[in-house]
């Protein structure tokens, strides 16, 4: 039976593809205060600007590619039981070949009605003002924003409780309640954290092995390490 391992990636492992990061120091995401373009509220004062901005979100994500990042990964599904926990929106773990990815924040190529939010359908073009679902009401991105309930969050935990290792690239692991799903992890076992500019130390958690490198420099290695080391059992 394979070992299971749990991934938690951030905003570090699209960044490195071209994709802004979601927020700056000043609390902007391409220009805008957040709560404008990443709440339930800042929809109801001004719809356009939110489709619009996210309309600018999907056209980019058309030009950008997996990194080296993003396919090593896919590379320890012949070896171990992977589930893939991001909290980005895009669908480069999914175009790179990881077969088993949990968006605890939602998916940009995907949209949903504003009055039954489990109506679900795949988007990959514009989203206006006047696009509605079946029953006639307008779709909004699939997106979750400030102040919403996260979904999966409760799967994501149980794939973490569940994982044998888990590994963390490109994530502060302060934004909540996404940062919470570390504690889930059972005790002792390896927590590998790859971040350029890491805010925890081997004090924080028990086998906590600190990567300071960017998911592009960190990650290949360490995945060629956890491969071989099942080929040496």
């Amino acid at each position: 039976m394979k070992k299971r391992i749990t991934i938690l990636t951030g905003a570090g492992v699209s960044a490195e593809s071209g994709i802004n990061t979601f927020r700056d120091a000043g609390g902007l995401w391409e220009g805008h205060d957040v709560m404008e373009v990443a709440s339930p509220e800042g929809f109801a004062r001004n719809p356009e600007l939110v489709l619009n901005f996210y309309n600018l979100r999907r056209k980019q994500l058309n030009e950008v590619s997996p990194n080296k990042a993003h396919r090593a990964l896919v590379e320890l599904e012949d070896f171990y039981e992977v589930t893939v926990v991001t909290q980005n929106v895009d669908d480069l773990h999914e175009r790179a070949g990881s077969s088993n990815v949990i968006h605890i924040h939602g998916e940009l190529l995907k949209v949903r009605s504003t009055k039954n939010e489990n109506v679900v359908l795949p988007w990959s073009n514009d989203l206006n003002l006047g696009d509605c679902c079946n029953e006639g009401h307008q779709l909004r991105p699939h997106i979750v924003w400030f102040g919403e309930a996260v979904p999966l969050l409760e799967e994501a935990a149980i794939a973490t409780q569940n994982a044998d290792i888990v590994i963390i690239i490109g994530t502060s692991m302060q934004v909540y309640p996404a940062a919470s799903l570390i504690d889930y992890a059972q005790s002792g076992i390896p927590i590998y954290f790859v971040d350029p500019k890491p805010n925890v130390s081997r004090n924080n958690y028990d086998n906590l092995t600190v990567i300071a490198k960017t998911a592009v420099q960190g990650i290949p290695k360490l995945v060629t390490e956890l491969i071989a080391t099942i080929q040496e059992n």
